[in-house]
């Protein structure tokens, strides 16, 4: 058994990633709170149980003293009743208001501002492709400037991708004969790992991507090099 718990833990790890919870964006931190809050009220629910079953299984044990008693009926008790009723809408709750107002506001990928930078992002197999406004293109590297909003034009060539940078955005499908949209500010500068979070096919593991955040001035540089 000594040998065996290590190994299970280490097979737990192996499926972490904590990435999404350090993000670097405004949008990502939200999405980041949103896990977090829900994790809480999860693990408080799971310790009031814990708790619970510890206190009755000691009170209620079996004894010497007991073995022969006829536990007394109960006919109900409304407050009980009313609390377990409450909590879990009172938690619901908690965890609802934010979450609605947080997707309504990563729903708006109206650009806003005329300096909003629109880049076009292709999907197919096994390639990202992304398209600036001056035509510039580039293959498996998204570039961005720091603190400047950018609308992303989601597409797909072929069959249904779903573009993700953890730690700058959440996932958005790219569908065959429609166009999704997502909006971002990045806030720090960068190298983040994007993939494709949508099972697409033998090539599914070659759909990655680097997206790299930089200064305005660097963007604009780089943006003007040739090809």
């Amino acid at each position: 058994m000594k040998k065996l718990l290590p190994a299970l833990i280490m097979l737990f790890l192996t499926g972490c990633n904590v990435r999404t919870l350090n993000p670097v964006s405004e949008t990502g931190a939200d999405q980041a709170f949103l896990i977090k809050l829900s994790f809480g009220i999860m693990m408080f629910v799971v310790a009031v149980v814990c708790v619970l079953f510890i206190i009755f299984t000691v009170k209620y044990r079996e004894n010497d003293l007991n073995r022969k008693d006829i536990p007394k009926h109960e006919e109900g008790s409304r407050v009980l009743e009313i609390l377990w009723t409450t909590i879990p809408f009172v938690l619901l709750a908690i965890l609802a208001v934010p979450t609605v107002m947080y997707t309504f506001q990563a729903s708006n990928t109206e650009a806003g501002s005329e300096d909003t930078l629109h880049v076009d992002v292709i999907a197919e197999q096994w390639n990202w492709t992304f398209a600036y406004e001056n035509g510039k293109e580039t293959h498996k590297e998204l570039v961005l400037p720091v603190d400047r909003e950018i609308v992303l034009h989601l597409k797909s060539t072929d069959v249904i991708h779903s573009f993700w940078v953890p730690r700058l955005i959440g996932k958005r499908d790219t569908i065959p004969g429609e166009e999704n949209e997502l909006k971002v500010t990045p806030d720090q500068t960068g190298t983040y790992q994007g993939k494709c979070a949508e099972f697409c096919g033998l090539g599914h593991t070659d759909m990655r991507f680097d997206t790299e955040v930089i200064p305005a001035e660097e963007f604009e540089e780089w943006l003007s090099e040739e090809k």
